[in-house]
C-alpha cells in the first residue's frame, strides 16, 4: 500500500528521532557500556547485551501493528544490521528472531525469514571488515559518498564503509519490492516517488550510522578514560621506583659509614634494613593501613637510632588510635622522617627530637612531622610548599598525594630558624574512588618495587 509522502517524510524523521534516543538512553548505562566494548564476550554477555538492545526495539515492532499509522516505532530492519556488523551472524539471528515476533504474531510471515537474511548478511561482513571501519562509519550519506569519490580518484579500491552503505541501501530496496509484491506479508514504507524512496534509502544508512557514532564517541571517551588511567599508573609507579632507590641508598651509606669503626652497630642495621626489604618485598599494595607505614618508619628510626645513638636521636610518637586502621600511600612517613634528621636533626651536635602525630578531622587524616633542628633559613627559596633543595623525598610525597587525591590532599611545611621545621599532611580517610577513580585503579595495581 503506497503511503502519502508527507506522512512517510514525518515517519522518517521521527524513525531518526527514534534511533538517537534509544541509542543515547543506552549509552548512559555503565552496565551496557561493559556489554558493547569488549572484544571478547561471554554467553552470558551476549545475551544481556540482545536484551538491552531488543527489549525496546521490539516495543518498538510491537507499537508499529498495534498503533494505526504509527510506522516511526519499527527500526528492526536497521537494528539487525547493526546486531550482526557488531555481534556477528549468531547473535543478529537471535535478535532477528525476537524482533520479528511481533510482526509473525500479526502475520507478516516473510518478517522473519528476512531479518534473519540481514543478520546473515551483515553478520559476515562484520566478519570481514575491521572494527574500525564500522564503528568510523558515518551516517551522514553526502560525506561518506564524497570521501569514497576522492580517495578513489587518487587510488582506486574497495571502500568497505561505502559497501556497507550500498549493502543497506539494496537490502532496504530488496523489503520494499517484497512488501509490494505480498502486501501484508512484510512490513516497509512504498511511495512511487523516487525522491521519496531515495530519502527511505538514506534514512535506513542514517540510522544504523546514528548508533554508532553515539556508541563510539562513548568508547573513545572510555578509552581516553583507560590511558589516562595507565598514565597515572605508570607516573605512581615511577614515583614509586623513585623513592625506594633512594632510601635504599641513604641507608646503605650509613651502614657503611659503620662497617669498620663499629661492626656490631653494622650488622645489627643490616638486620633493621632487611627487615624493611622483607616487609615490602611481601606487601604488593600501594595502600597500606596506617599502623604498617609507622611499623616501616620505626624500623627505619631504629637504624637512625643505632647510627646517632640514643642520647642524640629521640622519637616522640602522638599516634591517634583512630587513625591506625585509616589506609595510606606506603612510604609515605620515611621520606619526612629521613628529610627531618639530614636536614634538622644532623646539622646540630647536640642531635634533637622526631615527634610523629596523627590524627583525624571529620573524614580528613592528618598527619605531622615535626622536629627540632636547625629548621630553614630565612630567605630559602620554595615552591608549592616543598623546598627546593630539601631532596626528592619531599618532593615524591607530594607529587604523590596530588596525583593520589588532587587538590583533596594538602601539603605544607613550616620552619622556625633555629627551632626546627613541621611538615604537615592532610588527605581523606579513603582511598579515593569517586573524585579520582584512574587514580585509585593504578594505585591499587602498582606495585612497590624494593
Amino acid at each position: 500500500m503506497l503511503l502519502d509522502p508527507k506522512l512517510i517524510l514525518i515517519t522518517l524523521l521521527i524513525k531518526l528521532g527514534v534511533a538517537a534516543a534509544v541509542s543515547a538512553a543506552l549509552a548512559r548505562s555503565r552496565e551496557f557500556q561493559s556489554l558493547l566494548f569488549p572484544e571478547d564476550r561471554t554467553l552470558g554477555q551476549t545475551v544481556g547485551l540482545l536484551a538491552f538492545i531488543c527489549i525496546p526495539l521490539g516495543l518498538g515492532v510491537w507499537v508499529r501493528v498495534t498503533v494505526p499509522n504509527f510506522y516511526a516505532a519499527d527500526i528492526s530492519f536497521e537494528t539487525t544490521i547493526l546486531l550482526g556488523i557488531l555481534l556477528g551472524p549468531g547473535p543478529a539471528l537471535l535478535g532477528a528472531i525476537f524482533l520479528s515476533l511481533p510482526a509473525m504474531l500479526h502475520r507478516e510471515w516473510l518478517s522473519l525469514p528476512f531479518l534473519m537474511g540481514v543478520a546473515m548478511m551483515s553478520g559476515i561482513y562484520g566478519r570481514f571488515v575491521d572494527k574500525e571501519e564500522i564503528w568510523s562509519f558515518s551516517p551522514f550519506v553526502d560525506l561518506s559518498l564524497w570521501r569514497w569519490v576522492r580517495r578513489n580518484l587518487r587510488r582506486p579500491g574497495i571502500d568497505r564503509q561505502i559497501l556497507l552503505l550500498m549493502l543497506i541501501v539494496a537490502v532496504e530496496a530488496l523489503r520494499e519490492w517484497l512488501a509490494h509484491l505480498y502486501p501484508h506479508r512484510l512490513f516497509a514504507l512504498l511511495s512511487s516517488q523516487w525522491l521519496i524512496r531515495l530519502a527511505m534509502w538514506a534514512c535506513a544508512a542514517m540510522i544504523v550510522g546514528i548508533p554508532l557514532k553515539i556508541w563510539n564517541s562513548v568508547r573513545i571517551e572510555r578509552s581516553l578514560e583507560e590511558q589516562k588511567r595507565l598514565l597515572l599508573e605508570a607516573r605512581l609507579d615511577a614515583l614509586q621506583r623513585q623513592i625506594n632507590p633512594h632510601f635504599l641508598f641513604n641507608t646503605l651509606n650509613s651502614i657503611a659509614s659503620l662497617v669498620r669503626s663499629r661492626p656490631e652497630q653494622a650488622r645489627e642495621l643490616i638486620v633493621r634494613l632487611a627487615n624493611i626489604l622483607r616487609r615490602r618485598l611481601r606487601d604488593h599494595d600501594a595502600f597500606v593501613p596506617f599502623s604498617e607505614e609507622l611499623a616501616t618508619t620505626e624500623d627505619y628510626l631504629s637504624i637512625e637510632v643505632v647510627r646517632f645513638g640514643g642520647d642524640k636521636l629521640r622519637v616522640v610518637k602522638e599516634i591517634d588510635p583512630r587513625t591506625l586502621g585509616v589506609p595510606v600511600p606506603s612510604m609515605l612517613l620515611q621520606p619526612l622522617v629521613e628529610n627531618s634528621i639530614k636536614h634538622g636533626l644532623e646539622p646540630r651536635i647536640a642531635g634533637g627530637a622526631v615527634t610523629l602525630r596523627s590524627r583525624m578531622e571529620g573524614e580528613t587524616l592528618i598527619i605531622e612531622v615535626e622536629d627540632d633542628g636547625v629548621g630553614i633559613a630565612p630567605g630559602r627559596p620554595h615552591t608549592s610548599g616543598v623546598l627546593r633543595g630539601t631532596g626528592i623525598g619531599m618532593k615524591n610525597v607530594r607529587e604523590r598525594l596530588q596525583v593520589l587525591y588532587g587538590d583533596a590532599a594538602a601539603f605544607d611545611v613550616s620552619s622556625r630558624p633555629g627551632r626546627g621545621t613541621k611538615v604537615t599532611l592532610a588527605f581523606p580517610a579513603l582511598i579515593p574512588d569517586a573524585d579520582h577513580p584512574a587514580a585509585a585503579k593504578a594505585a591499587l595495581s602498582a606495585e612497590p618495587q624494593a
